[in-house]
Order: C-alpha cells, then structure tokens, then sequence
C-alpha cells in the first residue's frame, strides 16, 4: 500500500489495522475510551507546534491528530453508529447552518452580529436535539447553563469556560484585584490545612482545586491563556533545569551528586540568561 494524499488511502490503512486476524494486535484491542488520551494528547501536540511556529511539525501533527478522527469513525463504523462520511457530512452541514451571513441571504458581517447568531443558531439546535430525543422516546437531557461545558477539556480550560458562562449572566468579579484577594484567601485556607493538626490529603486535595480554579479566573480577567501560560513556564523551567546539567557537567558532576545549593547558585545564574 503506497501513501497517498487522498484521504480514502488513510480510511483504507485503518481499516487494514483493525481488520481481525491480519490486523495490528494493538490497534485492535482499543476502544474509545483507550484512544481518547491519545486524541488529547494529539491536540496538544497540534498546539505546541503553533506555539513554536514550526510549520513542518505541524504538518506532521495535524497528521497525527487527523488519525485520530479517523480511529475513532472505524470503531464507531464497526459498531454500527457512524463512519467517517458521516463525521463529515455533520460538521459541513454545521458550518453551513452556523454561517448563514457566509452561505446563505443573511446579513450582518460585523463580530458582533455574527457572533449573536451564533448563539442562536446553537440554541435552536440544542431545542432540535431535545426534539429528537423525546420523538425517539428517550428521556430528555436538562441542561443547566453550566452543563454545555465540556467535561473532557483539561481542567484550567475548563475552569476559565465555566467561569464565562457563569459571567455571561453576571456572576463574576469586575476587577482583577478581586480575584487576588480570593487567590490570596485560597491560599491561606491550603495552608491552614497543611498546618492541621491531622493534614487530610482529600481536604489538601479540595483546597488545591480552589487555589487553581482562582488562578484560572485571574488569568481570564486578565485576558490570558492559563493553558499558554503554563506551557511557557514548564518550558522555562526545563531550559533553565537544562542549564543546571550543562554547568554541573562541567564540573564532572550530576544533578544528583550536587547539593541543593549548588543548584540553586546556577539556577540563579540561568535566570540572568
């Protein structure tokens, strides 16, 4: 089989792999839940690509990330649900419905126009998926405003979508400074339970929660990337880390055979770089 910029060739391999007996044994033994780490995993890879501007990896992400569509719509095809084409059709025809100023004789291209009719056009297709649902006697789903938030997003993420919707209807601080002063409360909170008497790692645990929830709503009202912005500091952290080998090295020591204050010196040091 020769690769191919088709995208029936990708369909073709997956099915190959998760052809019983001639197939991969791995890709075979995934499901769903099995492969959504990796469709997470995936998407982080898209971004950090992005956020390198190396477009030759994000090629090869975008890829990746393509497979896992594609993982996906062969299993639920093998169920019975849903194929690729399927997967297609419903998000062409979304965008189509979602555009009506794009593909169809409505006016008002300004973003705020646009993003009004977005909402509304989103609305009147959750009321559909409540019809449908109770047509086919199913029980209907009551959603709170909350509830729309996707559970499955990493948690600050998360944090700052629910915190939006929450500030959509006017729950939610007007100023920056207000949020300190929770982070501020949030902490001292943490610390009293790590200073109790009996420490309760499920208290510790809850209090922590609070501490990043906060941390996520300073970043929002600050107009931030909570996400972004820990990227940036874990990739500080490991270029700085990386200088503390580099100089250790040439001492002909490790970081394991260096004191605490040995490294420190030269953390200190790849600061001022």
């Amino acid at each position: 089989m020769k690769p191919s910029r088709d995208v029936v060739r990708l369909l073709e391999i997956m099915a190959a792999l998760r052809t019983p007996v001639s197939g991969c044994p791995w890709d075979l033994e995934q499901s769903f839940a099995t492969i959504a780490p990796y469709t997470i995993e995936e998407a982080y890879e898209v971004a950090d690509a992005i956020e390198r501007a190396d477009l030759h990896d994000l090629c090869d992400e975008l890829g990746d990330l393509l497979l896992q569509v594609v993982f996906h719509a062969r299993m639920a095809e093998e169920a019975g649900a849903f194929d690729f084409g399927s997967v297609v059709e419903a998000i062409t025809a979304k965008m189509i419905r979602r555009h009506p100023h794009v593909f169809a004789d409505e006016d008002g291209k300004t973003v705020a126009t646009v993003q009004d009719a977005w909402a509304r056009i989103k609305a009147e297709e959750r009321a559909a998926k409540a019809a449908r649902r109770a047509a086919e006697g199913r029980t209907p789903v009551v959603k709170g405003l909350l509830d729309e938030v996707g559970a499955g997003m990493p948690g600050l993420t998360r944090a700052v979508k629910l915190q939006e919707k929450a500030g959509s209807v006017g729950f939610d601080w007007n100023d920056p400074r207000a949020v300190l002063a929770k982070i501020r409360e949030e902490l001292a909170e943490i610390e009293a339970e790590i200073d109790a008497p009996f420490p309760s790692p499920v208290r510790q645990e809850d209090e922590l929660g609070d501490v990043l929830f906060a941390v996520a709503n300073l970043a929002r009202h600050l107009s931030l990337d909570p996400e972004k912005a820990l990227r940036g500091t874990n990739e500080k952290f490991r270029r700085r880390f990386a200088h503390i080998e580099k100089r250790l090295a040439e001492k002909g020591l490790s970081p394991a055979e260096a004191s605490l204050d040995e490294m420190e010196a030269i953390w200190q040091e790849a600061k001022g770089i």
